[in-house]
């Protein structure tokens, strides 16, 4: 089982330590501040109340041994800085660091630090694409070029298949799954519904009113079926 600690319990560093943790990973939280970690106990797999800067605790913690860390302090530029070099000097593998600046991101690429996150920016790029085109539901972008997203399915492709369609061909962009809501019967008598998700479709599958599709695509590809 992948292990993680979370320094810094703000309302990211928290959030993140929560989702981890849902998802039956071993997660260590780590904060200075006591009401922090308090609000963390019974939550995480294990909650300390500790300076992260201090090399000597971490070591004993056995930092070392993780597999990601996720230092959340993107307010207190220096702590952020020296625990990131203290990580990966320490060697964990994966060193994920909330950033406040383009500047203070550049000094935390330069002492080691893996990935860089902007949740703030990212949540507002998302809150826009969704704004923008209310067809789509969710998206990751891949890379500068690429992204995937959710997206509702276009009237014109309603009760036609993939082949029918020609995603590939036509428009550039594949298909990674379909999500699907199908209706069942409750002990009541009433009519709920379960999702289904098929991944990996191929050609002979059809696309119903009200799936969502999964794709895969350029940005410019992208953003042109968002007008169909």
């Amino acid at each position: 089982m992948k292990q993680f600690v979370v320094i810094g319990l703000g309302r990211f560093g928290s959030s993140i330590a929560r989702a981890l943790t849902e998802k039956k990973f071993e997660v260590l939280a780590i904060d200075k501040s006591e009401a922090q970690v308090k609000a963390m106990e019974g939550v995480v797999s294990q909650a300390v109340v500790m300076d992260a800067t201090d090399e000597k605790s971490l070591r004993e913690l056995g930092i070392g041994e993780f597999d990601t860390a996720i230092v959340s302090m993107g307010d207190t530029i220096e702590a952020s800085i020296m625990i990131t070099l203290v990580l990966k000097e320490m060697g964990v593998k994966q060193v994920i660091v909330k950033a406040k600046s383009e500047l203070h991101a550049k000094v935390l690429k330069r002492v080691g630090a893996d990935r860089i996150t902007f949740p703030e920016r990212e949540m507002a790029d998302r809150l826009a694409q969704s704004l923008a085109s209310p067809r789509i539901f969710d998206f990751i972008e891949v890379s500068e070029t690429y992204e995937i997203v959710e997206m509702a399915v276009p009237k014109k492709f309603a009760n036609k298949t993939l082949a029918d369609i020609k995603l590939r061909d036509k428009y550039r962009v594949s298909a990674v799954a379909i999500k699907r809501k199908i209706p069942y019967s409750t002990p009541d008598g009433s009519t709920d519904f379960k999702e289904e998700i098929i991944v990996g479709p191929g050609g002979s599958d059809e696309i119903i009113s009200g799936d969502v599709l999964i794709l895969l695509g350029c940005n410019e590809d992208i953003d042109k079926l968002k007008n169909l």
